[in-house]
């Protein structure tokens, strides 16, 4: 390879004529072509020789019009050399690959991460907020709306959202704001009537939907390896979190509250995919761009908090509080927040603990977010899937302000290794030359 080709690149002539000195044939031997002072005496300005190969370059001023386009196209590459350059770029798109791999497991990573604290701080952020659950909930709706708008304002100064990104149409954006409060309601309606126990094991439906509507809308095809994965998955989580309870608490509350509850986690789960949906649309609208997170978060949570005012009679007496009452009740659970007043005495934890947790919520939603718009609706789901088994294991730990640990569910440990053979089969990829996408960012 190392003399694949030998070439006369003429960058610009010395003289009036700017072309290279036409030599008899007979006349250049290999002997005279090694030669710098052969090619200066024929009106080659500089020679220079790197290795086997000839470069010629004569300085010259420029001439315009077609001579020196044809200067130009002869100065350019030969492509004698197309096996070199399919295999530069086949290492390309190799190095590509395991970059976006690498991207897709430190983003699933953090989300795992971010879920388990949002978890575990939800529950130490009710210590205080007992009796305020509502306005917790409310808390997280609407300073979403500020926080993300102020951190989307800073990324627009500084560049990093673009007028064509804030310009794409909003509808979608509609559509998501109306899911997610839709989802919120509904859930809040099933979740205040169903156990504890019984939430965790309906909400591995949400994995399932994300399946279906994944299949449905983007016409995704997940081989036999993956599908076996993801159930296995619910299976180890419904295992771990069915162990510690009665099996009988399901159907407790009736079967109404149990189907209302899969109906929120189908609404999460057209959420999600509505989003990816929004930035594979982007991706084509922008021509290669992608859309921004913030972007999506802020207008967003924008209509979710104006959908959810609609809804503010309808939610308040699902949590037992009169629509009448709701701004008294609001104004206790802020002195709650801010452990002040009368409520200082009752609130030991506040505003510490509220505030981690909506801090480390607001991370999981935009980890989460990430996770999505670099892989898939599936990933991001079997990433937040994968926090309950260890967030139930955390609180088996002394932590502060829950009293005494609980105890470890008896099945854990079976449930735990369903999960993790289920997680392995989703991710193994049957064969090298498959057609299928990666199994990571399916």
């Amino acid at each position: 390879m190392s003399a694949c080709c030998r070439r006369l690149a003429a960058a610009a002539p010395a003289a009036t004529d700017n072309r290279i000195p036409r030599l008899p044939s007979s006349s250049v031997s290999y002997l005279h072509v090694n030669h710098r002072q052969f090619w200066q005496g024929n009106g080659a300005g500089r020679v220079v020789l790197r290795s086997r190969r000839l470069v010629i370059h004569a300085e010259a001023g420029p001439r315009g019009g077609e001579e020196e386009d044809d200067v130009k196209k002869r100065a350019q590459p030969p492509r004698c050399c197309s096996f070199d350059r399919d295999a530069v770029a086949v290492a390309k798109r190799n190095d590509e690959g395991v970059d976006r791999k690498a991207e897709v497991i430190v983003a699933a990573a953090a989300t795992v991460v971010l879920g388990v604290g949002n978890r575990v701080l939800y529950k130490l952020a009710l210590v205080p907020l007992k009796y305020h659950p509502f306005f917790l909930a409310q808390l997280a709706t609407f300073g979403y709306v500020i926080v993300y708008f102020s951190i989307l304002y800073f990324r627009y100064q500084a560049g990093k959202v673009t007028d064509e990104m804030l310009s794409l149409p909003k509808s979608p954006l509609i559509a998501v704001g109306l899911l997610e409060a839709l989802a919120a309601a509904s859930g809040m309606a099933a979740g205040a009537i169903l156990s504890g126990a019984a939430i965790p094991i309906l909400s591995q439906s949400f994995l399932v939907w994300q399946l279906v509507l994944s299949y449905i809308f983007l016409g995704r095809r997940y081989p036999f390896n993956q599908l076996c994965g993801c159930f296995l998955v619910a299976v180890g989580v419904i295992v771990t979190v069915a162990s510690g309870s009665g099996t009988g608490s399901l159907m407790e509350a009736g079967i109404f509250w149990s189907v209302l509850m899969i109906i929120s986690f189908l609404l999460q789960a057209a959420d999600t995919v509505l989003k990816e949906v929004i930035f594979l649309d982007a991706a084509q609208r922008l021509k290669g761009g992608t859309m921004d997170l913030f972007v999506v978060n802020s207008y967003g949570s924008a209509y979710q908090a104006a959908f959810i005012c609609l809804l503010l009679p309808f939610l308040s007496n699902l949590w037992g509080i009169p629509f009448t009452q709701l701004p008294s009740y609001l104004k206790d659970g802020a002195a709650c927040f801010l452990n002040v007043g009368t409520m200082s005495n009752r609130c030991n934890g506040a505003p510490l603990l509220p505030l981690l947790f909506v801090i480390v919520n607001m991370g999981f939603n935009v980890s989460l977010l990430h996770l999505l718009k670099v892989s898939s609706a599936v990933v991001s789901c079997l990433a937040s899937t994968l926090s309950v088994p260890i967030s139930v294991y955390l609180f088996t730990l002394p932590l502060p302000y829950l009293g005494i640990a609980s105890s470890l569910p008896p099945g854990f440990i079976a449930g735990a290794i369903i999960l993790v053979v289920g997680l392995l089969i989703y991710i193994w990829k049957p064969s090298r030359n498959s057609s299928s996408k990666p199994s990571l960012v399916s």
